[in-house]
């Protein structure tokens, strides 16, 4: 009976894992694991990206007091997974929708966090958009994913390019 408790417990774990209700992977600091250090310059980290082969720079768009952004922070992009697959593939960078920090747009041209924002459409947070080696948005996700194997796979459908060629929802099924 103690050894059918005991399988019955190990399977109800593994499901939770697939099912995204517990983290499989190692949780560690997000400032220091997943986002890079901001040089204010996002010209100059184009080059940068491209000198070390990323597939782009992906930007947060973020703002204080955002429950979905710490839920983002809390849950997802503190998984060694998710923080390990996006290290390789982006240059990722945090920007306060309300801030007033300078910093040179993909232009070249001086703005605030604030205008840059702006600029980029973005009105609620968390939005991520993932930013080509050229300087173009090449995809935008607004909101919190459901789960890291979301998010994950967001990586994915934005790093192989698939997002040239099939909406996100599509690329979801596929993969399934």
């Amino acid at each position: 009976m103690m050894k059918r408790l005991r399988t019955l417990q190990v399977l109800a774990f593994w499901l939770l894992c697939l099912a995204g209700g517990v983290a499989s992977a190692e949780s560690r600091d997000v400032q220091k694991f997943f986002f890079d250090q901001q040089l204010g310059d996002f010209k100059a980290e184009l080059v940068n990206a491209k000198h070390d082969g990323k597939r782009g720079i992906l930007l947060m768009f973020e703002q204080e007091d955002c429950p979905w952004c710490a839920r983002m922070k809390s849950t997802i992009l503190n998984q060694s997974e998710v923080q390990d697959y996006y290290k390789k593939n982006f240059l990722i960078f945090a920007v306060d929708i309300k801030g007033d920090t300078t910093l040179v747009d993909f232009q070249g041209n001086e703005t605030t966090e604030k205008k840059f924002s702006e600029k980029m459409r973005v009105r609620a947070t968390p939005v991520f958009a993932f930013i080509d080696v050229d300087g173009n948005l090449a995809y935008r996700f607004t909101g919190a994913s459901k789960d890291m194997n979301e998010f994950l796979m967001l990586g994915h459908y934005v790093a192989d390019g698939a997002y040239k060629t099939q909406a996100f929802v599509a690329y979801k099924q596929t993969a399934k």
